[in-house]
Formats: C-alpha cells, sequence, structure tokens
C-alpha cells in the first residue's frame, strides 16, 4: 500500500471512521428480539431519517435563497430535495422484501411507536405548507421537539417564501398570503392560480418563476410518490391493520394522498 502512497497510520490522525462518527452510528442499531429482519427495519428507518435530516437543511437553504431573490442558488437545493426523495422511495423497495410473516415476529416489540411520530417528518410538512396544528400533540410531550416545530411554524413555510418573491417583483397577491407564516394548510387560492396561469402561458416572458414552479411540481411529484410507496408497503405487509401508533393505517395513509402542498400549480394545468 505504501506503494500508492496510502495513509495507514491514524494514531494521531484523523480517520474516515473519526470524521463520520461510525463508532456511534454503526451501534445505534438495537433489536428487541431475535428476530432476523428486525435489523432491516430498524436500518430502513434510521436511513430515511438521516436523509429527512439532509432535506430539511436544503429545504431551509432553500427558503433563504429564495428570500434573497438568489434563485439560481434555491434551484440547486431544490433541485437536490427532489433527489434525496428519489432515495427515500428506493429504501422502500427494500423494506418490501418482509413478508408479514417476517414483521409479526417483532412488530410487538415497536409497543406504541411508529413513523407518524417522526419529529423530522413533521418538520417537513411545515416546511412546505401543510401546517396541520393537530399534528403538535404527538410531540407535546417533548419541550426540544415542541420548540422545534414552534420555530417552524413562526417562519413563512416554502410556497409562501415563493409566492413573497413573486409579489416582491410586481405580481398583485393578497398580503395575508405572505404576510405572515401560515398556521394552517395552503388552500388553493384564485390570486395564485391566475398568477400560474400566466406564468405558464407566456413562459419567455417569465422563465425564472416559470422554472421555480416547475421545481415545485418535481418536489411535490416525488412526495406523492412516497406517500404512494408508503401506503403500498404497509398494505402489503400489514393488510388493514391498524398502525402501531393508533392510526388507520392504509385507510389513513390513503387519506394523506389526497393532500395537495401547491394545489394552484396542479389545478392551473386544466386551465391551460
Amino acid at each position: 500500500m505504501s506503494d500508492h502512497g496510502a495513509e495507514t497510520d491514524f494514531s494521531d490522525k484523523m480517520s474516515y471512521g473519526d470524521y463520520l462518527g461510525l463508532d456511534r452510528l454503526l451501534t445505534s442499531q438495537h433489536p428487541l428480539s431475535d428476530a432476523h429482519d428486525e435489523m432491516l427495519f430498524i436500518i430502513q428507518h434510521q436511513t430515511s431519517e438521516l436523509w429527512m435530516k439532509l432535506m430539511l437543511s436544503e429545504l431551509d437553504a432553500a427558503r433563504r435563497a429564495i428570500a434573497a431573490d438568489r434563485l439560481p442558488e434555491a434551484f440547486k437545493m431544490l433541485a437536490r430535495v427532489g433527489r434525496i426523495m428519489e432515495q427515500l422511495n428506493s429504501a422502500w423497495d427494500v423494506l418490501r422484501t418482509m413478508t408479514p410473516s417476517d414483521y409479526t415476529t417483532f412488530r410487538d416489540q415497536l409497543g406504541r411507536s411508529s413513523g407518524f411520530q417522526s419529529l423530522q417528518y413533521r418538520l417537513i410538512e411545515f416546511a412546505l405548507g401543510n401546517r396541520n396544528l393537530a399534528m403538535l400533540k404527538p410531540h407535546a410531550h417533548d419541550a426540544e421537539a415542541t420548540a422545534q416545530l414552534q420555530a417552524e411554524l413562526g417562519r413563512l413555510s416554502l410556497y409562501q417564501e415563493v409566492l413573497a418573491y413573486a409579489a416582491r417583483h410586481g405580481w398583485d397577491l393578497p398580503h395575508d398570503l405572505t404576510g405572515a407564516p401560515s398556521q394552517a394548510p395552503h388552500m388553493d387560492h384564485p390570486a395564485v392560480t391566475a398568477l400560474w396561469a400566466q406564468v405558464y402561458r407566456d413562459t419567455a416572458a417569465h422563465w425564472t418563476l416559470y422554472d421555480l414552479a416547475e421545481k415545485l411540481v418535481d418536489l411535490e411529484d416525488y412526495f406523492r410518490r412516497w406517500r404512494f410507496n408508503h401506503v403500498t408497503t404497509v398494505e402489503r405487509v400489514i393488510g388493514f391493520k391498524r398502525g402501531t401508533g393508533g392510526t388507520g393505517g392504509v385507510d389513513y395513509l390513503k387519506m394523506m394522498l389526497a393532500v395537495e402542498l401547491f394545489p394552484e400549480l396542479w389545478h392551473v394545468r386544466t386551465d391551460l
């Protein structure tokens, strides 16, 4: 190895494992049973949480870039979010190798824990504009988690930042859409639909907003696929049993498929 110049003595230097904290990361899997598939289940969800951590970082940076009119930077970050969603979607393919028989060998060990309680997933939903205040309740026991959610609710959502950008550049939009952080899911608004209709009818004149709109559509497209893959995986593994966290399982997840993050961007297509 010395012929190739590779470093081999790390007694006083930072190694790959040191930098990545692999001693902590790779010892954070603690199955509660002897079931073979519990390790798969744990790693699937832990890696998803890592990708969501990066997604939150990119969404934070993208919002700050849009607020500062640095759209090229935001485009790069939003494109990265789309690639992160691809990774999250691909992860379902691995989990689907677990059969109903496999899952029953350790499901009781989960108690009432459920992905429904994921703080980072809730932060992502709030950042994207699906701000249902009832979703604060599963985190009420955790002061730090509640503080993070409240801090997110104190910011404009991604979509609000996009609309605020449009307003700063001469588009006539009601102040209540961008003047204060939303405390409820975004609902279809005629003025926003009219904005996007003009943008899509003359893309050359409004290319920046057109490009931004398509980045949002890409993001929601990936997000919808994630939800669909979630439904399919849960139905494949547990059928229509209730979720471990008390939700209706597949029925609840199917209801979430109807949620629209950026409704006007989808509805305007009918009018074009």
